[in-house]
């Protein structure tokens, strides 16, 4: 749906307003943890101020993702920006660990909203040819969040108190509300179409069940739960295949993944998740005790990585839109993370901070190659009336990896380090200043062994680039096209790009 430029202005605006809001909550909860939790008297139960959030923003995507292909994009926008900024404030009042955590999962519901509202109304108001410049401009909200939230949690803790985190949401997001009720226009659903609720509920279960059994693997207390929350999700997800072959209207078309198009760029977006946001969170760690860095040092490499994710998003988002040609990015870009966390595997510790910062920089320049642009080349692909869905599922499949794969890691370092730590230090209470106290000969046996521990990571992650050069190759060459209504309908063959022969 085309719209005036200084309407579409105004759409860019709130949408990335929006977006900005919700990637930046959750960076700014992580500062403030430990002081919710300890005010609150619940510090056992402060990560599931998180893994609440994640949880619900992850089940929800098919959800809305299909309610946004029906009812249109813009009624499931508005109405998630308002429970965002209701459930900010009730985040604010609370008086519980309980009431917290029932009011985070609320918004991280909306959170999922917001974010895959702005990715269809995007693809549904630009071309073809269009769509990767803004869908970066969008996406740069996310390294943006990670730059700058801990900071801002950091401050608003610091000087005001912890409400604050969540209250600060509500006049930006009322601002950000009247935007997107002036500048969002009325995008068309499908109708009143019978929804899939049994699809809908088999896929909730079964990742509720799953992220449950990736978070409680690395607990030996929870092996019981742990294996009935695998069985319980391998249950449901076969029972899911099966509905959503049988179903009319199914939440997540299984249809999709005929397309050669949408089934290499959901690969090829698994891989960001898999393969860089999992390491992402470990990365200060081992730099503290590889390299014997402090907590800020430390977390110059993760921003050096989240950078070169934003130039490069914002530098091929511009480059794509500008020639058309969209199947170098991935390929070059899956190549770069590749190279760089193999190269990451053979460092030594004692170098330079530097140089991994250098390394971490080219894997973040590689992944930022492709994060948005896949999404909306997946979108380019995707049957008219089905935006919403297939920009659920490019979504679905990167958080869901992120989320496994981030479990896996810590319980893979738990477990090694535990192993094999020194005699005389407690795995359960180590900390970087007990290592950086120890004497020396402690110190470099702690950091070879987590460089031994974290070279097997670095290679495994570097594998699942791999895969993600060969799904690039894959992706068939084409041109995005500068027409409006370039995708089929649903159940048309015809492929939405143009080629280039």
């Amino acid at each position: 749906m085309p719209l005036s430029p200084l309407r579409f202005r105004f759409l860019v605006i709130s949408l990335l307003t929006v977006s900005f809001l919700g990637a930046l909550d959750n960076t700014v909860v992580t500062t403030a943890l430990a002081t919710v939790a300890g005010e609150l008297g619940a510090l056992e139960h402060m990560s599931w101020i998180i893994v609440g959030y994640t949880l619900a923003s992850t089940v929800l995507l098919p959800v809305l993702g299909k309610l946004g292909d029906m009812a249109g994009p813009r009624i499931v926008f508005l109405s998630a920006l308002a429970v965002f900024i209701a459930s900010s404030v009730a985040c604010g009042f609370a008086q519980s660990m309980a009431w917290l955590i029932g009011a985070r999962v609320v918004q991280g519901m909306s959170s999922a909203g917001l974010q895959l509202m702005s990715q269809t109304i995007i693809a549904e108001t630009t071309t073809p040819r269009q769509r990767p410049k803004y869908m970066a401009i969008i996406g740069a909200a996310f390294p943006v969040a990670i730059l700058v939230g801990p900071v801002i949690g950091g401050l608003i803790t610091d000087y005001w108190s912890w409400p604050w985190v969540f209250w600060v949401n509500a006049p930006v997001g009322v601002v950000a509300f009247v935007l997107a009720a002036i500048a969002v226009p009325h995008l068309a659903g499908g109708g009143r179409a019978r929804f899939d609720l049994v699809g809908a509920s088999t896929l909730t279960v079964a990742l509720v069940s799953l992220v449950l059994a990736v978070t409680w693997v690395v607990d030996p207390r929870q092996a019981a739960a742990t294996i009935i929350a695998f069985a319980v999700a391998a249950a449901c997800l076969a029972a899911f295949v099966v509905a959503e072959l049988h179903a009319a209207n199914p939440v997540v078309p299984l249809r999709h993944f005929a397309n050669r198009t949408m089934a290499t760029g959901i690969v090829i977006s698994a891989i960001i998740g898999i393969g860089l946001f999992s390491i992402t969170a470990y990365l200060p760690t081992y730099f503290q005790m590889a390299y014997r860095t402090s907590a800020t040092v430390s977390g110059f490499v993760p921003i050096a990585t989240v950078f070169g994710m934003l130039v490069s998003n914002l530098t091929t988002g511009w480059l794509a839109s500008r020639t058309g040609h969209y199947r170098v990015f991935p390929i070059i870009g899956t190549s770069l993370g590749a190279a760089g966390l193999g190269v990451m595997a053979l460092l030594p510790v004692g170098l330079p901070l530097w140089v991994p910062m250098a390394v971490m920089a080219v894997v973040g320049l590689g992944t930022g190659a492709f994060m948005s642009l896949i999404v909306a080349v997946v979108q380019s692909a995707a049957p008219r009336g089905e935006t919403g869905t297939a920009t659920a599922t490019v979504n679905l499949v990167r958080q869901v990896g992120a989320t496994t794969a981030t479990a896996l890691i810590g319980g893979v370092i738990g477990f090694a380090v535990t192993a094999a730590l020194p005699a005389g230090l407690d795995a359960a209470t180590l900390t970087p200043a007990d290592v950086h106290a120890a004497s020396d000969a402690v110190q470099t046996q702690v950091a070879q062994l987590y460089r031994d521990v974290f070279a097997p990571i670095f290679i495994a992650l570097a594998a699942t680039y791999a895969v993600g050069i060969v799904a690039s190759l894959l992706l068939p060459p084409g041109r995005l096209s500068d027409d409006h209504e370039d995708a089929p309908a649903a159940g048309e063959p015809r492929h939405p790009l143009r080629s280039t022969t």
